[in-house]
């Protein structure tokens, strides 16, 4: 079969971590993406050179695409990409709503311009209100969405990946494939705006809730769920970290009955609900950390099993790159660099009768000349069309 989005042409403007991130996921599905870059390339390309001489957080996001390198504000590559954005199916940026609008390719004015798009766009804040233009990264609307306030260790803490990045690139993600699946019912193509700011809220919104219609602001906390439990982190006896995770009033039953060997204990007041278990939680846990810390780890992870409770293994970054989940699966690939190969992790799309393509990460500039040619040429193409079929729709 052929890949899900084959056919489909993507041209990107983009930097950075939030647009690249979903263009990506575009490529691996299958669309042509060509990504428009700043004379110097894009920043990300530079963050590190860890990988080969390669940025991790550049190949990461870029894997597969073409780079074409523009210059904006020059007439004459300010109208080779207005050539390309004519041609394609999708076009995205992350430029601040100001810039855009000033380049005239903000999603707004694309979408009217060219009805069969579908013009993409994220922002920090999102358009109107008091902060539409204010510079937005990732720490910054962790900071804003509340995101800080809830990690850490009695005190705050960011996340340790780029979390409002790549909330913000999923919702672009999802909304330019429900755009493509509309637009094949219908014909429309579509202005589609992304905030980070209103994405990451959205991801925070159980402990909002919590917070606002509850008891208000929770304390952080590093090693435990601050809204259920037992669910944390202990240590075992061969001074090794297991994450033990009761989501029920009957698996904490399990939990006693097989691990504590206590099944009265299912039944204290102090635990018997989960609002009780989070009331006397420090009580809990001791409890828990007791028994184990008197107990053969692999003792322990025996009674888990049997009781059916979920368990892990708390892994640094190494683990995760040896974990024989991902290695049995063989969810790694070899990917093409101006560096040479290199090993990465698959993309996770599992379609039945299609694989995602290893990909490439590309050089500065490194595209496909017949690729652009043909997409200018189907902007020339359709333009052409819209204006015939407007002429015939004129009054002679």
């Amino acid at each position: 079969m052929s890949a899900p989005l084959a056919g489909v042409v993507v041209v990107s403007l983009e930097a950075a971590i939030s647009v690249p991130f979903a263009t990506r996921q575009l490529c691996d599905l299958g669309a042509t993406v060509i990504k428009v870059e700043r004379p110097e390339g894009d920043f990300a390309r530079h963050y590190d050179d860890v990988m080969a001489g390669e940025s991790a957080f550049f190949a990461w996001a870029n894997r597969g695409k073409q780079s074409i390198r523009l210059d904006v504000k020059d007439d004459q590559d300010l109208a080779t990409l207005r050539g390309l954005i004519a041609g394609a199916d999708v076009f995205v940026h992350n430029l601040s709503p100001r810039a855009a609008q000033r380049l005239g390719v903000d999603a707004a004015s694309l979408a009217e311009q060219y009805p069969h798009l579908i013009a993409a766009e994220v922002s920090g804040y999102g358009l109107g209100g008091p902060r539409t233009d204010d510079k937005a990264y990732d720490l910054a609307i962790q900071a804003e969405a509340g995101v800080f306030s809830l990690n850490g260790d009695g005190g705050m803490s960011k996340v340790g990946f780029s979390v409002a990045d790549i909330c913000s690139g999923m919702y672009a993600l999802s909304s330019i494939l429900a755009a493509l699946v509309r637009r094949e019912r219908t014909g429309a193509g579509a202005a589609v705006h992304v905030s980070m700011l209103d994405s990451l809220a959205e991801w925070v919104s159980a402990p909002l809730y919590n917070a606002v219609y509850g008891p208000g602001q929770p304390t952080p906390t590093s090693r435990r769920h601050h809204a259920i439990a037992p669910y944390g982190t202990f240590t075992l006896a061969d001074g090794s970290t297991v994450l033990i995770a009761v989501q029920s009033d009957g698996e904490w039953r399990s939990l006693a009955e097989q691990l504590l060997l206590d099944a009265q204990l299912a039944d204290d007041p102090r635990f018997a609900t989960n609002a009780q278990r989070i009331a006397n939680v420090d009580a809990l846990e001791a409890i828990i950390q007791s028994t184990l810390s008197g107990m053969a780890a692999d003792q322990a992870r025996g009674r888990l099993a049997a009781g059916r409770i979920a368990t892990a293994e708390v892994n640094d970054l190494r683990g995760v790159w040896e974990h024989e989940q991902l290695r049995a699966r063989h969810r790694f690939i070899e990917a093409g660099s101006p560096s040479g190969p290199l090993e990465m992790l698959a993309a996770p799309f599992d379609i039945s009768g299609w694989a995602p393509p290893a990909g490439r990460i590309p050089a500065l500039d490194e595209h496909d000349p017949a690729t652009i040619e043909a997409v200018i040429q189907r902007g020339i193409s359709t333009t052409s069309a819209g204006r015939a079929h407007a002429d015939r729709g004129r009054p002679g």
